[in-house]
């Protein structure tokens, strides 16, 4: 598969322009939390733990959106669905936990911005935002129109990126003052997301025909890709190409099939592992609250 792709040129497989940004970002992350995080109104420099989280969740940002994986995803839904549980699933929890707190208490704070946020990441108004945003994108029709533009893939796929952040605030939100839900409401809250995002994998999943043409339409897979493939590059190969099964092994049915199957599987090992954290957390929190142990060295009262 790898050498069929090369026919797609060096810009498509391999996004020269986003990785150019993610390096300014990242830049931009080290001068202002670092150096110059003063400046800033930042009272401390980020732990080696946040640069790290923060730096990984750049890597694969670029390895989802700006690889070869982006490519793909326009080729097969399975490799779709891998892209975006990473990228909405998986991604805000790194960039959540790699920004220092006083960057977050600025965004809590900020006039507009902060009353936004502030009111977004209400728990139920949260889950609703983020699992409604994306039953709604996995309709076919919508699924299919942000496969028609760059403006209108690029602009779902970033309301669906801010979605993300808004639903796992909730649950990670580093500023003890807007951390309001106990551990006990966090577990209730994970699981309540899990039920909700289990209709739209359950469409593709038991779908009988294929549901987006961008995966078994000459036609729409050829705009799809266009979406990643210069128009030069693709004008100069396109009567070469007959579809996805070109490049895919899987027939359009099990790929559907797949996606649904391993966006489900990667969302409940995300969710399990937040899950986990949040126990051990409350675990050993409510041990620090245990008296200790009488000391054997105690005095004894004597009679």
């Amino acid at each position: 598969m790898w050498l069929e792709l090369q026919i797609f040129g060096f810009r498509a497989l391999w996004s020269p322009y986003l990785m150019l940004f993610l390096i300014i970002l990242a830049l931009i992350y080290y001068f202002v939390t670092g150096p110059y995080h003063e400046r800033f109104g930042g009272d401390t420099k980020p732990t080696t733990s946040q640069q790290f989280s923060f730096y990984l969740g750049l890597v694969l940002i670029y390895i989802t959106k700006g690889s070869p994986i982006d490519l793909l995803s326009h080729i097969m839904l399975l490799t779709h669905m891998i892209q975006m549980a990473v990228f909405i699933i998986f991604v805000p929890i790194l960039i959540i936990k790699g920004l220092p707190t006083w960057i977050w208490k600025k965004v809590y704070e900020a006039n507009i911005i902060g009353n936004i946020i502030r009111f977004l990441t209400r728990p139920i108004i949260s889950m609703l935002f983020f699992n409604g945003l994306f039953s709604i994108y996995h309709i076919p029709i919508v699924f299919n129109f942000s496969k028609s533009t760059p403006v209108a893939h690029t602009l779902i796929h970033l309301i669906l990126f801010f979605a993300a952040f808004i639903m796992w605030l909730p649950l990670l939100n580093p500023v003890k003052k807007y951390d309001h839900l106990k551990p006990l409401l966090k577990i209730g809250y994970i699981f309540a997301n899990s039920v909700l995002i289990t209709p739209a994998c359950a469409l593709i999943i038991f779908a009988s025909s294929p549901l987006y043409a961008a995966y078994s339409s000459e036609g729409a897979w050829l705009t799809a890709l266009s979406l990643c493939v210069p128009t030069d590059v693709l004008n100069g190969i396109s009567s070469s190409l007959s579809g996805p099964e070109m490049f895919s092994p899987l027939s359009t049915m099990i790929d559907q099939q797949f996606g649904g199957i391993i966006m489900k599987v990667i969302q409940e090992i995300v969710y399990g592992s937040v899950l986990v954290s949040i126990l051990l957390n409350w675990f050993k929190s409510e041990g620090t609250k245990i008296d200790p142990l009488p000391s054997n060295n105690s005095s004894i009262e004597t009679h």
